[in-house]
């Protein structure tokens, strides 16, 4: 008679070969004090810099096949700062970012193309002040490395954006036909990232032992 418990060899097969597939993507986490977003722009004759204080960036990443990996970044337009109080007011007015009706600045990535030397070519879905164009990042891996119990990862993304065409267009002329600013903003980000850890599990608590009985009046 057949053993009705026994698990067919196929069946085993199959799970140990799906395992490792599903193993391959890891969450990773940026790492706010180690993780920036710069810009640079043209003011006149020289570069003016500026970075953004709020925002946060998670990243879903396949060793094994780094063209399925993905990642996201929100950041807070309002916490722009170039070191400057009234210029980082009008940069939040509607003259510029209108952080008030468009407060995030968003990228989500659709595609990523591995270059060789560990740098990637990441294009997606780019949001800011309301427009939302497709654009591309040239991306360079740092790599692995594991610093006490977190293991960690790290990027650095550079892209070249017109402000124009996300509906930035304030400008004043200046002498000899020159515009106070640029057209073109570069922006720089890099980004340190621990790896999720799994959820713990809370520990069982011991079931609740029955009350004794009551003493009966006569015992």
């Amino acid at each position: 008679m057949r053993n009705p418990r026994r698990i067919p060899l196929a069946l085993v097969l199959c799970v140990m070969a799906s395992a490792p597939l599903l193993a391959q993507v890891e969450t990773f986490l940026m790492d706010k004090p180690h993780s920036q977003v710069t810009f640079r722009i043209r003011h006149v004759v020289s570069m003016v810099e500026g970075r953004f204080n709020d925002f946060d960036a998670k990243l879903w990443l396949d060793r094994a096949n780094p063209s399925k990996s993905k990642v996201e970044f929100t950041i807070q337009a309002g916490s722009i700062t170039t070191n400057h109080e009234n210029r980082d007011k009008h940069l939040r007015s509607a003259d510029f970012f209108d952080t008030e009706k468009y407060p995030t600045i968003t990228f989500v990535s659709t595609k990523i193309e591995p270059k060789g030397n560990d740098t990637y070519d990441v294009t997606g879905d780019f949001t800011m002040r309301g427009v939302k164009k497709i654009l591309k990042f040239a991306v360079r891996h740092g790599g692995f490395a594991r610093v006490g119990k977190s293991d960690k990862t790290g990027f650095d993304l550079a892209m070249r954006l017109n402000r124009k065409d996300f509906n930035i267009n304030w400008n004043r002329a200046i002498d000899q036909g020159r515009w106070l600013l640029g057209d073109d903003v570069d922006i720089l980000i890099g980004i340190e990232a621990n790896k999720e850890k799994p959820a713990e599990t809370p520990a069982e608590q011991p079931a609740e032992r029955p009350a004794a009985p009551a003493p009966s009046p006569g015992s």
